[in-house]
């Protein structure tokens, strides 16, 4: 299973990115669209998108948090990144706008960055979350041009 992992749109979801996003299974958003036409948007690239309130998503209709099972494994959705780690397998998260990779108490803590607001020096990315039938999980961060 493919899955793209987005976050931080901040209502600028760049035209280059989707192409490649309509080859996800799934579309995993962390959260801060920041406004309903960034979410329809997002939903309007093809696959299921399952998505997380951000802290500035005032107006939407959705969940503070996620459990997902895919592949044998679990995983925990938010936009803010806990104090602890939870019980699951994986923690995704958005709002730093830092891709990160990181083993945490037990936890697999991955952030793709930004795909619509490159900030604290890392440019604008999305993440690639790749779960095998056999094999390990893979993470990889697709950083996005600039312009």
């Amino acid at each position: 299973m493919r899955i793209a992992v987005l976050a931080d749109t901040h209502g600028r979801l760049p035209a280059s990115a989707i192409p490649a996003l309509r080859e996800a299974e799934e579309i995993w958003h962390l959260g801060d669209f920041c406004d309903l036409q960034t979410l329809e948007a997002v939903r309007g690239i093809g696959p299921a998108v399952l998505a997380v309130r951000g802290n500035n998503d005032f107006d939407l209709d959705l969940p503070l948090s996620l459990t997902l099972e895919r592949g044998g494994k679990s995983f925990s959705l938010i936009h803010i990144p806990p104090r602890w780690m939870p019980g699951k397998d994986f923690l995704l998260h958005g709002h730093t706008h830092i891709p990160r990779d990181e083993m945490v108490d037990g936890v697999r803590v991955l952030n793709p960055g930004s795909i619509g607001k490159a900030d604290k020096g890392a440019p604008s990315s999305y993440a690639w979350l790749t779960l095998p039938d056999d094999g390990p999980v893979t993470w990889e961060v697709v950083r996005l041009a600039a312009g």
